[in-house]
């Protein structure tokens, strides 16, 4: 099944996209935004505002917490060149997000950097006014440093300091960085992105682009829908700048899949066994791909063994020949043997996962998303939970004013064999 998979042509996941398409500012209200669906293989549309109506009585959505970083940060040498640094991932704190936000001075980052040849061996450094914990009008002043310590292919890492060295680098972050805008926006960041181009329901720090699912789901939505029975779980994936990078290749066997960090409570694996014969709904692709990670996770215990190790999936793991494969509840109970065995409350994983056509959606029964680029690898995942008729969908969407991408409008998709 590898070699089928790997040969997929990513050009039969191309579609026309005008840029008068893509939506560049969010509407007034997270809500409002239009919704596509596709239920019992039929096509309507209506608003977001309504997605109480198309849901399963029962469902269990899964939303993920993560929030998004200032991760951009803009230096100046002397000379007056400036230097952009993008914050990837940390090595502080061994690639622990909450311990590396957590960390004082100093810090080291996986970066992507800016006009790079401009940048030598020399220290940059950035004033900033930092306002202090629980408190809205004292501020603090301090320096933020950065020095390239290394430089790879892909990345670099770069050493960050500070003064004054207690403050956190989530502080220092806050106060210096800019939100990371999609690229295909083509605009800097303005101060209204700092609260819509983040979920009401983000709490764990980590990511350089938002969920873009949940920034439709309002407070009072959620209480809304819980009040008529709909329950909800939450994990974390802290999205990567990856996610934005286009399959470049011919076939998808010769694109190499971004990794990205994920963390999902024992208890919350719990609720998922108890709540496999329901229809499990994850709000996003990010989410869609925790949940089949693990499941897939589980089955490398399964056939690995349950001692405790840095655990991380292959993106060509659930494509390999096997006879039979576990159920999701079989799955997801040996993760949480695992991690009883290790005395663990949450399970700590990388995934590099492709959700692709002809892989075995396990856990998800449905999808709420939003429209996605041509030729990415999210296409993909969009069509191995609803087969060809994405093109029909799409194809809807552009004949009837959907807006696209990240502050575009939304979809929900029932799985095409369910």
């Amino acid at each position: 099944m590898i070699k089928e998979v790997q040969n997929i042509t990513i050009e039969d996941y191309n579609y026309p996209l005008p840029d008068e398409r893509i939506a560049k500012y969010p509407l007034s209200e997270r809500d409002a935004s239009k919704l596509l669906v596709l239920k019992d293989n039929k096509i309507q549309s209506s608003y977001f505002k309504n997605i109480g109506d198309f849901l399963p009585e029962d469902s269990l959505l899964i939303f993920n917490e993560t929030k998004v970083v200032r991760a951009r940060l803009q230096f100046t040498k002397e000379s007056g060149a400036s230097i952009e640094i993008f914050c990837l991932e940390p090595i502080t704190g061994n690639g622990d997000y909450q311990l590396a936000f957590s960390s004082n001075s100093p810090s080291e980052w996986k970066c992507l950097v800016g006009n790079s040849r401009r940048w030598k061996n020399d220290k940059l450094s950035l004033d900033v006014n930092v306002r202090q914990q629980d408190n809205k009008t004292t501020r603090q002043q301090a320096t933020l440093y950065a020095e390239r310590v290394e430089k790879n292919d892909n990345y670099s890492v770069v050493r960050f300091s500070w003064e004054p060295s207690h403050l956190s680098f989530a502080e220092i972050l806050e106060a210096a960085g800019e939100i990371p805008l999609p690229p295909y926006l083509h605009r800097e960041a303005e101060a209204s992105d700092r609260e819509r181009y983040q979920t009401v329901f983000a709490k764990y720090e980590g990511s350089v682009a938002a969920p873009t699912a949940g920034l439709h789901f309002t407070n009072e939505l959620i209480q809304n829908l819980k009040d008529n029975g709909i329950s909800f779980e939450e994990v974390t994936l802290h999205v990567g700048a990856g996610t934005f990078r286009p399959v470049s290749s011919e076939t998808i066997g010769e694109h190499e899949m971004h990794s990205e960090t994920i963390a999902v409570k024992k208890s919350c694996i719990e609720n998922l066994i108890k709540n496999c014969n329901k229809t499990i709904i994850p709000v996003g692709t990010t989410s869609m791909r925790t949940l089949e990670s693990i499941y897939w996770i589980g089955l490398m215990l399964m056939e690995e063994g349950l001692e405790e190790r840095r655990l991380h999936l292959n993106q060509w793991f659930p494509y390999k020949e096997r006879e039979s494969l576990p159920s999701a509840e079989e799955s997801l109970s040996t993760i949480v043997k695992y991690l009883e065995t290790n005395n663990l409350s949450e399970l700590h994983a990388s995934t590099a996962l492709m959700i692709a056509p002809s892989c075995n959606i396990k856990v998800a029964k449905a999808l709420i998303t939003n429209f996605h680029q041509p030729k990415s690898t999210l296409l993909l995942l969009v069509s191995a939970l609803i087969g060809e008729r994405w093109k029909d969908v799409y194809q809807y969407a552009l004949d009837n004013d959907f807006r696209f991408l990240s502050y575009g409008d939304s979809c929900f998709f029932t799985m095409h064999n369910s």
